[in-house]
């Protein structure tokens, strides 16, 4: 198929290249033209509209509603230049509200609008084992599976309600401030208590407090890993909007507030930028 990415940051290169190992032609933008040098084997082009002209499907990859929004509507909007009967995946965490309004933005245009938020880190989207929570029509994704499947073999249809994708993302992304948030206390905790941190992680590991993201981040932070697979801003963002669905409903997450909370310190108190492995520094104290 003729497939454009926009977006080609820590998630959306991966799935590119994935999709360009699985046969596709894939043409790919991202607003930090630096990024485009490293698509080897796709076609970087100069803007998103480009990208998109007579492509079958366009995969969005970028950070939040405002800038898919921008990315499709705005001005050489992408959307207007895909193929008849197009697919549009909304991979971005956004809100549900968001993800219905653009899913009906999409489909006064005759395009087909799947709900695809992702998670896993940039690892799983090269090898295909990220998760992707589907939400969209029963025709499209009959339609549509054999690509959603070269993108993942971690596939779970969770409606077909557009925004119900969304809302699983927020509710896994908020479990996922939770845990990240509990592990860097924990290990702050450790080294207050002279314990050695390898040594503490390893028993976590094999014992009720592991979970996956505190393992993933934990050690890249104990290995000094500068890498920024994740920024702190994302799931401050993410938590964020979890909480503001759970208002919407009539709920209060106590712990979802308690790391949101952290994260939202963290991004205030100079680690914006930085990797949100590096929650347990900020936890612990030291200087950014």
């Amino acid at each position: 198929m003729n497939l454009a990415v926009v977006g080609i940051g820590a998630m959306g290169l991966p799935m590119a290249l994935r999709l360009r190992d699985r046969g596709h032609a894939v043409a790919v933008h991202d607003i930090d033209t630096r990024r485009h040098a490293l698509a080897e084997g796709c076609s970087a082009v100069g803007s998103a509209a480009a990208a998109a002209a007579g492509a079958q499907a366009l995969i969005l990859a970028v950070v939040d509603a405002a800038q898919t929004a921008e990315v499709l509507f705005g001005a050489g909007g992408a959307a207007a230049a895909l193929a008849p009967g197009a697919a549009v995946l909304l991979c971005p965490t956004i809100g549900p509200a968001d993800t219905e309004q653009l899913a009906q933005r999409l489909a006064a245009l005759g395009l087909a609008a799947i709900d695809a938020p992702m998670s896993g880190g940039p690892l799983r989207a090269r090898d295909g084992s990220m998760s992707l929570m589907v939400a969209c029509s029963d025709e499209a994704f009959a339609h549509w599976q054999p690509l959603l499947q070269d993108l993942s073999t971690r596939l779970f249809r969770v409606g077909t309600r557009p925004g119900d994708g969304a809302r699983t993302k927020l509710v896994n992304n908020l479990l996922a401030a939770v845990n990240l948030a509990g592990a860097a206390e924990a290990m702050a905790l450790a080294e207050r208590l002279g314990l050695d941190a390898a040594t503490t992680l390893a028993v976590i590991e094999q014992s009720s407090g592991q979970s996956w993201i505190g393992s993933d981040r934990l050690h890249r932070a104990l290995a000094g890993d500068p890498t920024v697979n994740a920024l702190m801003t994302l799931l401050a963002k993410d938590s964020g909007l979890a909480l503001q669905a759970a208002q919407q409903v009539g709920f209060s997450p106590a712990l979802g507030q308690a790391a949101s909370a952290a994260f939202a310190a963290a991004v205030q108190q100079g680690y914006a930028q930085a990797d949100d492995s590096a929650l347990w520094a900020w936890r612990a104290g030291r200087a950014p």
